[in-house]
Parts: C-alpha cells; structure tokens; sequence
C-alpha cells in the first residue's frame, strides 16, 4: 500500500477491508518517517502491532 493511501485512511476513520499477512486490520495511525502503521487486527483489537506501510493490502 502506498504511505499516502494509508494515511489518509487513517486519518478519515475510514474502516476499509485491508490485509496484513492474510488478516484482515485496521489502520490507526501512519508514521511517515518510518513508514510504519500501527493497525489492530479485526479478530483480536487488543492486538496493536507496529507494521511496515507496504505489506499492507486494500481490497
């Protein structure tokens, strides 16, 4: 996914199907400098990892 897709997801709250490593999350903050998006996993929200912007997936 390209850094500016995911971060104006982000910041619109938008709720859009996207996957990281065949799991469906959503993005809740970019970090542009790293190029890194914090996402919670939709079948475990207490789960919060940090992950690379471009393994993420739309779909």
């Amino acid at each position: 996914m390209e850094l500016l897709r995911a971060k104006r997801m982000a910041e619109a709250g938008e709720i859009v199907p996207v996957m990281y490593k065949g799991k469906q999350v959503v993005i809740q903050h970019v970090d542009d400098e790293r190029e890194m998006a914090r996402v919670y996993f939709t079948d475990e929200p207490e789960h919060e990892p940090d992950v690379p912007v471009r393994l993420l997936e739309e779909q």
